[in-house]
């Protein structure tokens, strides 16, 4: 009897007639796009890292990543998302600024078999020899509140091991909680960007944030707030004491290839503006 050959990653990826690579999976073109994260240095943003995000085209059209990934087979569903990491890393180089980091999202309950999950790793780790990449302008988001503690260790110290960095995303929100954060020790805890909105709401915000964030830099964590899209985000934020900023007032996600603007952002400007978004990419 013959055997098929399984369907790889690598078989699902083409590039387009400027180099530019995406994935093709079913009715889909996935394409790889990069929001801008910013470190404030006196009274502007600077931009340091990107984080790679997935626009979903169908018929010419773009999608809604987070209606993409729920459509997916939970069968399907690392094939998907290690090609998605797989064609960050390979459009990187497509952003032409030198000394950005990495940030990608990855969902440990996608494969939470070890074996499997550390194949993974190491299979990632190999494509950043190829690339010329380094792991340590990487940064991993562990996005899976839910995943089992002992496996999530694992996988943890096995990145590390590899010289790739560790964020917590979405603190603040489900288990992601002080008790994730003593479990992973991450270099980066990420602050939800919806949880921070509604916390920007009250008045004692700035009050009471400002002890959150000493408390997550004395565990030896960077705190990054996602999500900035009003100028009172920023400025509370600001006024934490935060080390990292993302959000659509500062940049929205552009689509690989798009020229990038390295000119830092003003603080000044930006909190003068209502509701205006300030596009890093031209």
């Amino acid at each position: 009897m013959r055997l098929e050959r399984r369907r790889t990653v690598g078989d699902a990826i083409f590039a387009d007639e400027i180099g530019i690579e995406y994935g093709v999976f079913g009715e889909f073109r996935l394409r790889s796009a990069y929001q801008p994260i910013f470190a404030p240095l006196g009274r502007s943003l600077h931009a340091v890292a990107v984080e790679g995000l997935i626009e979903p085209h169908r018929a010419g059209r773009a999608g809604s990543a987070r209606a993409f990934f729920e459509s997916v087979a939970a069968a399907d569903r690392l094939f998907v998302e290690t090609m998605c990491r797989v064609l960050h890393l390979r459009n990187f180089h497509n952003i032409g600024v030198d000394g950005l980091d990495l940030f990608f999202n990855y969902n440990p309950m996608v494969n939470d078999h070890p074996g499997r999950a550390l194949a993974e790793i190491r299979l990632m780790s190999r494509h950043l020899g190829e690339l010329g990449l380094a792991p340590g302008m990487l940064v991993c988001e562990i996005t899976e509140q839910a995943a089992d503690d002992a496996l999530l260790a694992r996988l943890v110290r096995e990145m590390r091991r590899d010289g790739i960095r560790i964020a917590i995303d979405d603190f603040g929100t489900g288990h992601s909680t002080e008790e994730r954060v003593s479990l992973v020790q991450p270099d980066i805890v990420k602050i939800d960007g919806g949880w921070f909105a509604e916390f920007c709401r009250h008045a004692p915000a700035e009050r009471f944030f400002r002890p959150l964030v000493s408390s997550l830099h004395d565990r030896g964590a960077r705190v990054l707030v996602e999500g900035i899209e009003q100028p009172v985000h920023l400025r509370v934020a600001l006024d934490g004491g935060v080390d990292l900023l993302q959000g659509y007032l500062l940049a929205r996600p552009a689509l690989a290839g798009t020229i990038f603007d390295e000119e830092p952002l003003s603080v000044d400007a930006l909190l003068g503006r209502e509701n205006n978004v300030v596009p890093l990419f031209g």
